[in-house]
C-alpha cells in the first residue's frame, strides 16, 4: 500500500507540475531543491508514474555513491509499500536487486557509465535522473555528457533531469541546452550555529602522497591529532549540551577511527559511516535508533542523499578530501583540504532536516571567508586516465566534443593518453582498442585492468585476481608495508577489509576468466609521466568504486590464466605480488641505493620505515607511497618485493641503453648508460661522444651555471648593455641580450664556436664580445648606426670623451661639474636624455640630473657654496655660462 500520507508532507511535490511541464517542453530541466524535500524519492516515482498520476515510464535515478543508491532504493520502496526489487530496485557494484515488474532503477554513476558504453540507446529507459550533481564527480559529469550526446544524436525522447540541493544552477541549465530551473521550497527548521573553534592553533593538514592505482588511494595531508582530539571534545560537549544524535563529519576513515577511539565510554552508540564501511552497518544507522542515543561519525558519504533519522546535532571538522595528482612524478592521492561553504551549508542541513537544531564548527568565524565557494571540480584535479579511456570508448579520445561544465585540462589529458596509449588501451590516434575495450569494461582503473589482464596471463587469473583486489583498496595499516604479508593476511583474515577483499577477488576472478585471448601490447605500461589514478568518483569508495564492473570483459593476455604456464603454480606469492604490482606502476619500480633507501624509475627517491622486512630488497615494486612536503625522498607504505628480470619484464618500456652526455658537476661527461628510467644498470665512459649530444651538453651547462662560463671583457659587457637599452627604447630590429634570450637561442650568436666546445674551458675561451656582434642588425643597415644611437662615449665641452653607462633604466654619464660649463642642455642618446652626474674635483657626487638647464638655473648656487670652499684651486665662477669649461685647476688655466 502507498504511504501516501508522508508522500503528501514531501515538499518538493509543489515543484512537481513545473517540472513535468518542462520536461514535456523541453525534455530537460535543473532541479534545485533544499535537502529534505523529497527530490531524491519522490520525483523519480512521480516521473515513473507509480503514485498513480501519469503513464508508467522506466526512471534511472543515478547517485554518485553507493550507500545513496541503495537508501534511496529502499526509501522509495518504502513508500510503495513494498520491498526493493519490485517496482524500485538498486544496483551497485557487486550488488543488483531488480526485478521484472522494476520501474525506477537507482544506480551508481559508474554502473551508468558502463551501461552507455554497452548501450548508448538506453533501451527501455524513458528518463534519467542525475542527483547531487554539485558534487561534480568526474563519472557524474562523464554521463551528463554521454546523456547529452545520445539525446542529441539518437535519442531525443529521453528526459534528463539534473538534480541538487546546491549547485551552479545557470552552469547546469547552460549546459543542458537552456534548460528551465525549477526551484522547490523546502521547510527547512532553524539551525543555530556555535563556533567551536580549538583553544589553541593546530596544524593544517600538510604532507604529500601516492596512491595505487585504486578507487581509493591514500590520504594526501596529514590531520594534527590535537585536532582530532578537539572534534572528540565537541561531540562530548554537544551530547551535554544537546538533544538527540550527533553526525560528526571528518575528512577519512583513518580520522573516524581515531575519533572513535577518543569517544569510547560515552552515553551513546558511536557508529562510524563511510563507503568502506559494510553494507548492514549503512543500513543500521539509516533505519534511525531504536531508542538508544547515537554519535554518528561520517565522511562526505552523509552530505546528500541521505537522511540520518534522529540528528539534532551536526559537529564538523571542516575538512574534506580532494583528489590531487602530480603528474611529473606519476603520483595521486586524496588530499586532505578544508570544506567548501557549499559543503558546510549542506553538513549543517543534517541538522535541521525533522526538527531545530544545532551545528558545532570547530574553526574560528573569521575563516569563514577565506574557504571555497565549491569544492573543486574534480574533472580539474584528479588523474584522467580512466575518463580517457571512457572517452576514447565513446569515440571521442580528446573529449572535445563533450558537453562538459569544465574542460578536462590539456596536461592531464596529456598524460593520461600516455598511459592509455603504453599499455595498449587506445592506438596511435587515441581510438580504442578491442583491448581497451575490454579494459574498460573491468570496473578498474586502466593501470589496474593492464595489471590483471596481463598478471593472469602469467600467474593466473586468481591469483592476479587477489593482488589487483589489494591495490584496489589499500589493506588497513596494521596488515603491514608488505603487500605480501598483506595478501596472506587477507586470506585467512575475518575481518571488514578481508571480507570485501574476497568479495572482489571473485568479481575480478570471473572477469579474468572470461576474457578470452587477445592482443598484447607486450611490455606495454604507462610511462613514467602517467599519473597514478586517483578517487573513485563514481560509485562510492571501497573496491572499484570508481567504476562499475556489471559488464563481460575482454583482454590482452589474460586468457591463459587457468592451465599452463599462465596458472603461475611454480611462483611464490611474493613473486606473483611483485609481478602484478610492477606491471600496474612500472616507473615505480624501484632499485636499493642502501640504508633502506631506494630509487624509483621514475626519479623520485622512495625509503622505508626502520624494520620494514622490505629493507633487505635489491628491487622493489611500490605500490603506495608519500611525500611530505618539503621531502626529498617520499615513504614507501606498501611494496612488494621484485628480482631484476621482472623489473625490467614489467617496465621494459622505460629501459634505454644508448649514448648518455650530461653536464655534471660543472663539466660535461660522457657515458654509455644502460638504465631503466632513472635507475642506472650499466654505465661505462664513452671516449668519442656524439658531437651533438656534446654541444646539447654545453648548452644545458651554460643555461644551469649562466653565460659567465664565456670570456666576456670590460668592453663587452658595455656592448651589451648599449644593446640591451637599443632594444628597449627602440625595439626592433635591436636585438633581446637578456639572458633568457640569449639562451634560448644559443645558435643564433655562438656558432661556430660552441660547436668546436668539448668541454668547460672552451667555452671559457668564446669572445662573447665577437659572438654578441653576429646579433647585430647587420642586414638592414641598421648595425652601422650603432655608434650614433647608442654612443660608447659623449664628447663634453672640456674635450673629454665620457663613457656612457647603459647598465640601468637610464644611460649615466658621470663627468666632472667643470668639464660641462657652458652646456645647456642634456646630452640625449637615442632621443632619451641621459642621467648626468655632476661630479666634484675629487670625482664624488655633487649632484644628480637629467635637466641640466634646471640645474644651472637652481641647484647649482647651492653646489657652488657648498664646493668652492673646500676646492678653491679649481674654478666656480657665479655664471658658469660665461666661463670655459675645463678640466684643470684656475692656475694652471692662467698659465695656459
Amino acid at each position: 500500500m502507498i504511504r501516501t500520507e508522508a508522500l503528501d508532507r514531501l515538499p518538493v511535490r509543489t515543484a512537481v507540475p513545473a517540472l513535468r511541464r518542462a520536461l514535456d517542453d523541453r525534455g530537460v530541466a535543473v532541479l534545485c531543491a533544499p535537502p529534505g524535500t523529497g527530490k531524491t524519492t519522490l520525483v523519480p516515482l512521480v516521473l515513473a508514474g507509480l503514485t498513480g498520476d501519469g503513464p508508467v515510464r522506466r526512471v534511472v535515478v543515478a547517485e554518485p555513491r553507493r550507500i545513496a543508491a541503495r537508501a534511496a532504493a529502499r526509501r522509495m520502496a518504502w513508500l510503495l509499500g513494498e520491498q526493493p526489487g519490485e517496482r524500485v530496485g538498486f544496483t551497485v557494484r557487486g550488488e543488483r536487486v531488480v526485478g521484472r515488474g522494476t520501474v525506477v532503477e537507482v544506480v551508481t554513476t559508474g554502473v551508468l557509465l558502463q551501461r552507455l558504453q554497452r548501450d548508448q540507446e538506453l533501451s527501455g529507459v524513458d528518463a534519467v535522473i542525475i542527483d547531487e550533481c554539485h558534487e561534480r564527480h568526474l563519472d557524474a559529469d562523464t554521463v551528463a555528457a554521454f546523456l547529452l550526446d545520445v539525446r542529441e544524436t539518437i535519442r531525443p525522447d529521453l528526459r534528463l533531469v539534473a538534480a541538487s540541493a546546491t549547485t551552479d544552477a545557470e552552469g547546469w541549465a547552460r549546459l543542458l541546452g537552456d534548460a528551465p530551473v525549477i526551484e522547490a521550497e523546502g521547510v527547512s527548521h532553524p539551525v543555530e550555529v556555535l563556533w567551536a573553534p580549538p583553544a589553541r592553533p593546530v596544524q593544517p593538514p600538510h604532507g604529500g602522497g601516492a596512491s595505487p592505482g585504486r578507487a581509493q588511494p591514500r590520504a594526501w595531508g596529514r590531520v594534527d591529532p590535537a585536532l582530532l582530539t578537539h572534534v572528540a571534545a565537541t561531540v562530548r560537549r554537544a551530547l551535554a549540551e544537546r538533544e538527540g544524535d550527533v553526525l560528526c563529519f571528518l575528512p577519512g576513515v583513518g580520522e573516524i577511527g581515531r575519533v572513535a577511539g577518543q569517544l569510547a565510554g560515552v552515553d551513546a552508540e558511536v557508529l562510524q559511516v563511510h563507503g568502506r564501511a559494510p553494507a548492514a552497518v549503512q543500513d543500521a544507522v539509516l533505519a534511525g535508533s531504536s531508542g538508544v542515543r547515537r554519535v554518528v561519525l561520517a565522511t562526505s558519504v552523509a552530505e546528500s542523499s541521505l537522511t540520518v533519522p534522529g540528528v539534532r546535532v551536526v559537529v564538523d571538522s571542516g575538512l574534506a578530501r580532494e583528489p590531487r595528482t602530480d603528474h611529473a612524478r606519476g603520483l595521486s592521492a586524496l588530499t586532505t583540504v578544508r570544506a567548501s561553504l557549499a559543503a558546510g551549508r549542506q553538513r549543517a542541513g543534517r541538522a535541521g532536516r525533522e526538527a531545530p537544531g544545532a551545528v558545532y564548527r570547530c574553526w574560528d568565524r573569521a575563516e569563514e571567508g577565506r574557504l571555497a565557494r565549491f569544492p573543486a571540480p574534480e574533472i580539474k584535479v584528479a588523474d584522467l586516465a580512466a575518463f580517457a579511456l571512457q572517452a576514447a570508448c565513446w569515440g571521442d579520445p580528446d573529449a572535445s566534443s563533450l558537453a562538459l561544465l569544465d574542460p578536462p585540462p590539456a596536461g592531464a589529458m596529456g598524460a593520461a593518453r600516455e598511459v592509455l596509449g603504453a599499455i595498449g588501451a587506445v592506438d596511435g590516434d587515441g581510438r580504442v582498442t578491442e583491448r581497451g575495450v575490454r579494459m574498460s569494461r573491468l570496473g578498474l582503473h586502466p593501470r589496474l585492468a593492464r595489471a590483471l589482464l596481463d598478471g593472469a596471463a602469467e600467474a593466473g587469473a586468481r591469483r592476479a585476481a587477489e593482488v589487483v583486489a589489494l591495490l584496489s583498496e589499500e589493506p588497513p595499516r596494521e596488515y603491514g608495508d608488505d603487500l605480501a604479508a598483506a595478501l596472506r593476511t587477507a586470506r585467512r583474515g575475518q575481518d571488514g577489509y578481508a571480507a570485501r577483499w574476497k568479495q572482489e577477488v571473485r568479481r575480478l576472478s570471473g572477469q579474468a576468466d572470461a576474457a578470452g585471448p587477445g592482443q598484447s601490447p607486450g611490455s606495454g605500461a604507462a610511462p613514467g609521466s602517467g599519473a597514478a589514478p586517483g578517487p573513485g568518483s563514481g560509485s562510492g569508495s571501497g573496491f572499484g568504486s570508481g567504476r562499475s564492473g556489471s559488464g563481460r570483459s575482454g583482454s590482452g593476455r589474460s586468457g591463459e590464466g587457468r592451465s599452463g604456464s599462465g596458472s603461475g603454480a611454480g611462483r611464490s606469492d611474493d613473486a606473483v605480488v611483485g609481478l602484478v604490482a610492477a606491471l600496474a606502476f612500472p616507473e615505480r619500480v624501484a632499485r636499493a641505493r642502501g640504508d633502506g633507501a631506494f630509487l624509483m624509475a621514475s626519479g623520485t627517491g622512495a625509503e622505508l620505515r626502520e624494520g620494514s622486512p622490505l629493507r633487505r630488497s635489491p628491487w622493489l615494486a611500490v605500490a603506495v607511497a608519500d611525500r611530505p612536503a618539503h621531502a626529498a625522498s617520499a615513504r614507501v607504505r606498501l611494496a612488494a618485493v621484485l628480482d631484476e628480470d621482472t623489473a625490467l619484464a614489467a617496465a621494459g618500456h622505460l629501459r634505454v641503453r644508448g649514448e648518455e652526455v650530461r653536464w655534471v658537476d660543472g663539466e660535461v661527461v660522457a657515458r654509455l648508460v644502460d638504465r631503466l628510467g632513472a635507475v642506472e644498470l650499466a654505465v661505462r665512459p664513452l671516449k668519442q661522444p656524439d658531437p651533438e649530444l656534446v654541444r646539447g651538453a654545453l648548452v644545458e651547462g651554460l643555461r644551469r651555471e649562466g653565460l659567465g662560463l664565456l670570456r666576456w671583457s670590460r668592453e663587452t659587457e658595455q656592448l651589451r648593455s648599449r644593446l640591451a637599452f637599443l632594444h628597449r627604447v627602440l625595439g626592433a630590429p635591436w636585438p633581446d641580450v637578456s639572458d633568457g634570450a640569449l639562451l634560448a637561442d644559443p645558435d643564433a650568436w655562438l656558432e661556430p664556436e660552441l660547436s668546436r666546445a668539448r668541454r668547460r674551458s672552451d667555452l671559457g675561451r668564446i669572445d662573447a664580445g665577437q659572438a654578441l656582434r653576429r646579433l647585430l642588425p647587420w642586414a638592414t643597415g641598421e648595425a652601422a648606426r650603432l655608434d650614433e644611437l647608442a654612443p660608447e662615449r659623449i664628447e663634453v665641452p672640456s674635450g673629454s670623451r665620457i663613457r656612457v653607462e647603459y647598465g640601468g633604466e637610464q644611460p649615466v654619464l658621470a663627468v666632472k661639474l667643470q668639464e660641462l660649463f657652458g652646456l645647456a642642455e642634456t646630452p640625449r642618446v637615442a632621443g632619451v636624455p641621459v642621467l648626468v652626474h655632476l661630479l666634484s674635483p675629487a670625482g664624488r657626487p655633487a649632484a644628480v640630473t637629467a635637466d641640466l638647464a634646471s640645474f644651472w638655473r637652481e641647484g647649482y648656487r647651492a653646489v657652488r657654496a657648498e664646493l668652492r670652499g673646500r676646492y678653491p684651486k679649481h674654478p666656480w665662477p657665479e655664471d658658469p655660462a660665461t666661463v670655459p669649461a675645463t678640466r684643470y685647476t684656475s692656475a694652471r688655466l692662467r698659465r695656459s
